[in-house]
């Protein structure tokens, strides 16, 4: 359902205009998918290794738009219970129980009365689907891949029409769709038929100058000789046989804890003593010794060099 709202970002420079004031450096593939997804009303999927911002995307549009974000984090087991509504068992208990010491009881009136909206518990989709003050919410159900697919196929059914059917109560439909982001991480394959209804995109780790510009808006504090060197180093470390690799948030807590120990430019020891921020496996840690971290540098500094006299 295309959507044609004022508040709505009119073109592609206009999302980048967005995602630039909640300090979200986006690229052009980005933001033409996010324009799209908005203009034509589908849901958005972002899928990506972790830690490369799918999740900062829906956080930046949802806050540039001053609608409600709503998340649903995924998870194994995910149910309806969870994920959609439950009645509030306890308070129907004592209203029964009320009900029982007040005298007679009308079983038939009770069972209407303890399955009114009151007692109902609204989880992220049935809240995503309910009007909102400020208009439609942003709808982020977040790695959708850690789901089980009896889940999935759900979810295909509420995105068709975007409603839900309470037995007791009968079937909750948007008026208005709300802006659906959903994130993957590509553990396991998600269903096509789940991404034929969306807008797909893939988030990769941004590149050198990308990256530094993400830095400089998320850690402003540190001096522009360390988050360039910072950002040199974990992009070498991204072309290494890593168990896992680095991603952006990393890169900026790395900045940030470096800032906080006053450094201004990165040396081996200095690496050495805070590489935790930035890799969280012990294997890997172990991979990087300290040979190899004055490789790396020796690197670094030889390019930084260069750049100053070219």
């Amino acid at each position: 359902m295309p959507r044609d709202r004022d508040d709505l970002p009119a073109d592609i420079e206009a999302v980048d205009a967005l995602f630039a004031g909640q300090d979200y450096v986006s690229d052009r593939r980005l933001s033409t998918a996010v324009f799209l997804a908005l203009r034509l009303g589908r849901p958005l999927f972002l899928e990506g290794e972790s830690g490369t911002g799918k999740t900062e995307v829906a956080r930046a549009l949802a806050a540039g738009l001053g609608r409600r974000l709503i998340r649903l984090q995924c998870y194994e087991g995910l149910d309806v219970a969870s994920a959609v509504y439950e009645w509030n068992y306890q308070r129907q208990m004592i209203e029964i129980r009320l009900a029982e010491a007040g005298g007679a009881v009308d079983r038939e009136h009770m069972a209407d009365d303890i399955f009114a909206e009151r007692f109902l518990i609204r989880r992220p989709l049935l809240q995503a689907l309910e009007p909102q003050p400020e208009g439609p919410p942003v709808l982020l159900i977040d790695e959708l891949d850690r789901t089980d697919e009896p889940f999935e196929a759900f979810l295909l059914e509420v995105l068709a029409e975007y409603q839900v059917t309470i037995p007791e109560l009968g079937t909750v439909r948007a008026e208005e769709p709300p802006i659906v982001v959903i994130t993957s991480n590509r553990t396991r394959e998600i269903h096509d038929a789940v991404k034929r209804r969306c807008f797909y995109h893939w988030v990769d780790y941004p590149d050198a100058a990308r990256e530094l510009a993400i830095v400089r808006r998320r850690a402003p504090a540190a001096a522009e000789a360390l988050s360039a060197m910072v950002v040199a180093f974990v992009q070498r470390l991204r072309e290494m046989p890593l168990y896992k690799l680095p991603g952006v948030a990393e890169t900026i807590d790395w900045s940030q804890a470096l800032t906080a120990l006053d450094r201004v430019s990165l040396d081996p020891a200095v690496v050495g003593e805070t590489l935790g921020a930035v890799l969280k496996y012990q294997e890997d840690l172990e991979r990087l010794d300290s040979h190899e971290i004055e490789s790396l540098l020796e690197q670094i500094n030889a390019e930084i060099a260069d750049e100053r006299h070219g």
